[in-house]
Parts: structure tokens; sequence; C-alpha cells
């Protein structure tokens, strides 16, 4: 395996989950602050990561599947941070929507690897969006500055959530075909 700067990046975003974890729990003050700076950080080296690649032509497989895996986890890891935190059915609902998804999607992309039809649910602009929604959405939940951030961040996680929905049924459509082709087989 060549080691570059993209997959370099990624690794320091799997590198900085515990840290995030550690952050969100320290008894200080300004815990809400490190922890969405340690999640800020992750999100800019998410974009970085990915365009250093496309830019310096250092896509590699493992780059590949390491990327979304540290999202996937980050992101996770943010949405049990707040649910734990909020204890509130109203957060909890959207999170498990889109922990829900991510795992469903995940496990799409993979068999449609296999049928070697992955190109069918490459990620789509209604992904990044989603994407874009939830990053908010979990910034402003991580960071609690007041009172009114944590209304904007429930609101943008709805919208994250509904985004998260749409996105997957557009990807459950452009795999249909696939799917019951194997069902009638």
């Amino acid at each position: 395996m060549k080691l570059n700067i993209p997959i370099f990046l990624t690794a320091f975003r799997v590198v900085l989950i515990p840290f995030f974890v550690l952050a969100f729990y320290l008894p200080i003050p300004s815990a809400p602050f490190i922890t969405t700076l340690i999640f800020f950080i992750a999100g800019v080296t998410d974009w970085f990561d990915g365009y250093l690649a496309r830019r310096l032509k250092q896509t590699t497989r493992f780059g590949a599947f390491l990327d979304p895996v540290a999202d996937k986890v980050m992101v996770v890891a943010a949405l049990v941070l707040i649910v734990e935190y909020q204890h509130s059915f109203w957060v909890t609902v959207p999170a498990i929507i889109m922990i829900s998804r991510e795992i469903i999607i995940s496990a799409l992309r993979e068999w449609m690897a296999e049928l070697g039809e992955r190109n069918k649910v490459a990620v789509s602009w209604m992904g990044k969006v989603k994407t874009t929604s939830q990053m908010l959405a979990l910034g402003g939940l991580l960071w609690r500055y007041n009172v009114y951030m944590e209304i904007l961040g429930i609101i943008l996680l709805y919208v994250a959530a509904i985004l998260t929905v749409w996105s997957m049924l557009q990807y459950l459509k452009a795999a249909k075909g696939s799917l019951l082709d194997d069902l009638e087989s």
C-alpha cells in the first residue's frame, strides 16, 4: 500500500475520533467548543483528502474504502454523543434514521460492487447536500453555544433526516433493476 497525502488525511480523521469523543466528555466549560473544533477539522480533512486525491491523481482502492468508513464512524459517533446528551425523542428519531440509512446504503454499495454495478450507486449531488446539512446540524448540536443554536441544530437535523431518506430512496431506485433481477433469479 502506498501512503499518500489523501490517505494520510483520511487516517488522521480516524485518529481524531477518540479525541473527539474524549473532548465531548471533558469537564471544562470549553468542551463543546473543542469537540466542535475537532469535528470541523475532520470535516475539512474529509473535503480536502478527496480534492487532493483527484487533483494529484492519487486515488487508491484503499483510500476509496477508508474515506467513507472514517466519515461514517465520525458521524455515527457524533449522533450517539448528541443523542446521549439531549436524551430526547426528538433527537433520537432522526439519529436512528440517519444511522440506519448509512448501514443500508453501505450494504447496498457493497452488494452492487459485488455485481460489478457500483457506479449505479455512486455518491450523488443529493448525498452531498444531505451531508452538508447533516454536518451543520451536528456542529450546532455539538457546540451547544446557546438555546437558539440548539434549536437551529435540531431543525437542521430534521432537514438532514428528510434529505437522508430522500437520498436513500434515490440510491434504491438506481439499484432497483439489479435488486429485482436478483429476486427473480
